[in-house]
């Protein structure tokens, strides 16, 4: 008995280490978190991050610190997604236009924060530390730290809620941007750390130069990569061959970012932001083909990130002053958003609500406390990366919700709809004509012309006494009929009826509709309940004609906000 519970247990074991078993279980796991979550009227983030916590290095240890390590070439690909989804919305069009705007709440929401946390930091420091000059140095280190906004989770719950407007715009752009602030920032107070304590080593110019490199290479391995998959999109037309050299060309560009050691989340925004500005006839094919291979590695990717957390390392004085970071960080987030916002006179709605979507922190902040914790070892390094990923756990999960309420109460939720965005909102019933013309099975030809010219429409259903779907009569029908006879007196609809090829339910999703639309390469198609008793009528262009209609009424809400 026992050597069998033993050789179970030893199967476990090699399943707890095999890569694709985790994968599955964190895929599987998110996917059902998610949805409950969004039951639960929470951004789908918050649960994937949760189902991460729980099988992660806090909770059940299933996914451990190495297999977290193993993965992490995943995770560099996933954030470069995310890059370059974001840098699609980088479109130079609202940056001359707005530019000078985005820059002013960039500068403010990035220098204030940096500012307060530095002043809290500091002045904490003095009472843990006993010193003056390792606790300045702290407080430089998480200011700059604290400048950096993540944009995944919070560009995640924005493409959830499928939102437009200039709240919108102009968070997706301040999160695009913060990363080359959060790095310049941090460089100034590095050097000035390492003065303080005595650990400078290098020169001032080279501690300098060093985030220009990082942002000046970003760029250009950017621009490089764009142009390259400019030219390839120009040669390759079919889907697949499109969606391959794309998530080619991201990969690329990634791994060249982390050989020069350079910012790749940077890079990948900047190849985004080149193709959807200069590749106008293939862009908008080429996303929404990215956009659809994508959800499953954002899953992943956020449930390594709940994974990763670790909450175990915390000492009373680590709490307290990863408490006081928080609250500089979000009050300096908060105040600069609001402050710059209302400079440049930027709408009420930004103004209001802005601050409470630059809440996210995880990527660039962690990067750089570990760098900072490498350039800064033994007490400050230890605290720096203690603080930030303790902060991260929280602003992770109360980051999403915020972001949430505040483009529900900006109003812009649903507002950046497609085509399929909108059909799978609707049934059938819903957007079916129940009044349309209907053709008797004995009416005589002169009374259907009379229908005929009544009505604008193509096709007319023809029934029996009892509403039951007999056919169908067209134009062309029509048209033929009197080249075929001249007794039009003597033809019933029963003599010039077409068979129809297939029906669909009232209760049936309009997704399905269109789908046998397309697939049947039909104009109309009756609508029929139990029986085949005609319940209404589906025409194509009227379809057409609604969908048109409601993203045209949308478009016009979003300019509204303005």
């Amino acid at each position: 008995m026992l050597e069998s519970i033993g050789a179970v247990l030893g199967k476990f074991s090699s399943l707890h280490i095999n890569i694709l078993f985790l994968l599955g279980l964190a895929l599987f796991g998110g996917t059902i978190g998610g949805r409950i979550f969004q039951k639960l009227r929470i951004p789908q983030v918050v649960g994937y991050i949760t189902i991460g916590i729980i099988i992660g290095t806090s909770g059940l240890k299933i996914i451990d610190r190495e297999v977290l390590t193993a993965l992490q070439p995943f995770n560099y690909f996933a954030l470069g997604l995310i890059g370059f989804m974001i840098g699609r919305e980088l479109k130079k069009e609202v940056f001359i236009k707005h530019g000078r705007q985005l820059v002013n709440v960039l500068m403010f929401e990035g220098v204030t924060s940096f500012i307060l946390v530095s002043i809290f930091v500091s002045v904490l420091g003095m009472f843990i530390f006993k010193d003056v000059k390792l606790a300045c140095a702290l407080g430089l280190l998480l200011g700059a730290i604290s400048s950096a906004t993540a944009p995944a989770a919070t560009t995640d719950v924005l493409w959830e809620y499928k939102t437009r407007g200039p709240l919108t715009r102009t968070v997706l752009s301040i999160v695009a941007l913060d990363d080359g602030l959060a790095l310049l920032l941090f460089a100034f107070a590095s050097s000035i750390a390492s003065r303080l304590i005595g650990h400078a080593h290098e020169s001032m110019f080279k501690l300098l130069n060093q985030p220009l490199y990082e942002i000046g290479g970003s760029i250009i391995i950017g621009v490089a990569s764009g142009w390259l998959l400019i030219k390839i999109l120009k040669l390759h037309t079919q889907r697949e061959k499109i969606l391959a050299f794309s998530l080619g060309t991201v990969s690329l560009a990634l791994g060249l970012s982390l050989a020069l050691h350079v910012d790749m989340l940077l890079a990948a925004m900047t190849l985004g932001m080149i193709i959807v500005n200069y590749a106008p006839e293939t862009n908008k094919k080429m996303f929404e083909l990215v956009e659809g291979f994508t959800p499953p590695i954002y899953i992943l990717f956020f449930v390594l990130v709940g994974a990763k957390l670790d909450v175990s390392k915390m000492s009373l004085p680590i709490i307290i002053l990863a408490l006081v970071y928080l609250i500089g960080r979000s009050a300096g987030k908060s105040i600069g958003a609001n402050l710059g916002a209302r400079i440049s006179k930027m709408p009420e709605s930004v103004q209001k609500y802005l601050p409470l979507c630059l809440f996210s922190q995880a990527g660039v902040a962690i990067g750089l406390s570990i760098v900072a914790a490498q350039a800064f070892p033994d007490q400050i390094g230890n605290a720096i990366i203690i603080v930030i990923t303790a902060t991260t756990f929280v602003v992770q999960l109360i980051g999403p919700p915020l972001t949430k309420l505040a483009v529900v109460k900006a109003k812009e939720v649903g507002l950046n709809v497609t085509e399929e965005d909108l059909i799978q909102r609707y049934k059938v019933e819903d957007v079916m004509d129940a009044n349309y013309p209907l053709i008797s099975e004995d009416m005589k030809l002169p009374a259907i012309l009379r229908v005929f010219s009544e009505s604008n429409n193509y096709y007319y259903p023809v029934v029996a006494g009892d509403k039951r779907m007999l056919g169908i009569v067209s134009v062309d029908g029509i048209r033929h009929a009197f080249v075929a006879t001249g007794l039009s007196d003597l033809v019933v609809a029963v003599d010039i009826i077409e068979p129809y090829e297939t029906t669909v339910n009232p209760k049936s999703p309009l997704s399905v509709a269109k789908e046998l639309l397309d697939d049947n390469d039909l104009n109309y198609l009756p609508v029929v309940e139990k029986g085949d008793k005609l319940a209404g009528f589906l025409e194509r262009r009227a379809l057409d004609k609604l969908i048109s209609m409601k993203i045209m009424e949308l478009q016009e809400h979003a300019k509204s906000l303005e």
